[in-house]
């Protein structure tokens, strides 16, 4: 699993440096090919391609006028690039989803189980703020066992 936080960073070239512990995971249990692409345009998920194809197939199943499935993949299409890990470990962030999610420079970089998310540090710790842990969800997790 993709787990934990780690500072990377995106160069001037909009190649994000996948951290060690998160590049090793994804190339050895998926290779090098990934889907880079974003629901809101705030952040960046990166998703080892098996992943994502797993997702494209319950998508499938889907009616293809479902107006989720559309909301969904008009989004993800649209801030949405297939691509692949480097030999250094890089991979391209797309202009348009680097400019929508502010990524440039020093960023943090989540692991999400089986995707990656990158904020830019500020953008994601005012999203801790704005909607902090409470109550209401520590009694859905409790009702998973944890």
């Amino acid at each position: 699993m993709l787990r934990g936080n780690y500072t990377a960073r995106i160069d001037s070239k909009g190649r994000l440096k996948v951290p060690t512990v998160f590049r090793r995971h994804i190339q050895e249990n998926h290779g090098a090919e990934v889907y880079v692409t974003s629901l809101t345009g705030e952040s960046v998920r990166i998703y080892p391609l098996a992943e994502w194809e797993s997702i494209e197939q319950r998508l499938a199943l889907l009616p293809s006028m479902d107006p989720a499935r559309r909301k969904f993949l008009d989004r993800t299409n649209y801030f949405g690039q297939q691509a692949a890990l480097d030999s250094q470990g890089r991979v391209l962030i797309h202009p348009l989803l680097r400019k929508s999610a502010g990524v440039v420079g020093d960023v943090t970089v989540l692991g999400y189980l089986t995707y990656l998310e990158v904020w830019e540090l500020e953008r994601f710790q005012q999203r801790l703020l704005a909607d902090p842990y409470n109550e209401e969800d520590e009694a859905a997790i409790a009702r998973l066992g944890i």
